[in-house]
């Protein structure tokens, strides 16, 4: 009987580890379901709509892209974190929803840190755009301008929490002034009012402001980056310009539910960073200036991490209110 109890018992503590190998053997042997969290057409929703059909080419099932957005992300967030955790309903997110959504929601029903990283899509720099006819230049002349009128300059954001809002309520802390911030509803209602000079300037992510710049609708100062950008050769970088270590950028991942099996998280991540390494892939995303992330789910986990300590502690300190 002592026997015939252990035998039962050592199959009990196997079992966990054998169903999720058999689950990973199988998968998927049906449509994958992507939920990305903001509308229709923005950057997010594009790279995953990439990187969906590159993984019904080598996964050999469909991925459907579904949009469910709302609350930062909250609420596709919530679907995907509720769902079964068997690799058929995976998120594309922003960083908030994975990040600093906590601290920013009261109330929230699911915990980002629990989410299984699956990797990084793409990142992509933030550059400093002002409205075309903003007085100064130059980066140099706009930070001199801003410190000179304190609590005279707004800057536009695609609304509270969001990178844009928090790059530049570290820019505030870094060169110690005081700035106004006017937040939007989203990319298009900011942007617009950056053309018609209703508001002073904004941090926004490369592939949008670099058309505008190049259309003289707005002007790109510098960029958030440690190395000059190849597509802005003559824009200096925030560094170059007097803000030393200054670095801002967006990012998107895709994760999967809690308790996901490792063994489908490693294979899912295997199909996407083959789909971020091939040729269409790339370049679909060197049209829109992306830059192709990937990397193992570990690598994904330690950078949200990071990324939530750093902009967590941003918050913190601007004493952003939770809404």
């Amino acid at each position: 009987m002592r026997i015939l109890l252990a035998l039962i018992s050592s199959a009990l503590l196997m079992a966990p580890g054998a169903l999720a190998e058999d689950a990973a053997a199988t998968y998927p042997n049906r449509p994958i379901k992507i939920i990305v969290c903001v509308p229709a057409g923005g950057g997010v929703d594009t790279v995953t709509r990439i990187v969906a059909e590159g993984l019904h080419q080598r996964l050999g099932q469909p991925v459907v892209v579904e949009n469910r957005a709302g609350a930062a992300g909250n609420i596709g967030a919530e679907v995907v974190f509720t769902s079964d955790p068997d690799g058929y309903t995976l998120l594309a997110a922003q960083p908030a929803p994975l990040t600093v959504n906590p601290l920013l929601y009261k109330k929230m029903n699911f915990d980002p840190a629990q989410f299984e990283p699956v990797a990084i899509m793409t990142s992509i720099a933030n550059v400093l755009l002002v409205r075309p006819d903003f007085p100064a230049k130059t980066a140099q002349e706009f930070i001199a301008y801003i410190k000179a009128n304190p609590g005279k300059v707004n800057y536009a954001s695609q609304g509270i929490g969001t990178t844009s809002h928090l790059t530049a309520a570290l820019f505030e802390r870094v060169i110690d002034t005081k700035l106004v911030h006017v937040p939007y509803k989203g990319t298009a209602p900011a942007l617009n009012d950056i053309i018609a000079s209703h508001v002073d300037f904004i941090f926004m992510e490369l592939a949008s402001a670099i058309k505008l710049h190049q259309a003289g609708k707005a002007r790109i100062l510098a960029v958030a980056t440690d190395k000059r950008i190849a597509s802005l050769p003559d824009i200096p970088t925030l560094d170059e310009a007097g803000v030393k270590g200054f670095e801002s950028g967006t990012w998107n991942a895709l994760a999967a539910p809690p308790k996901t099996p490792a063994p489908v998280i490693a294979k899912l991540n295997k199909a996407v960073n083959e789909v971020l390494q091939s040729p269409e892939a790339q370049d679909h995303f060197a049209k829109i200036n992306l830059h192709a992330a990937g990397g193992s789910p570990a690598e994904a986990a330690a950078f949200i991490k990071k990324e939530t300590e750093v902009w967590g502690g941003v918050i913190k300190h601007a004493q952003v209110e939770a809404h």
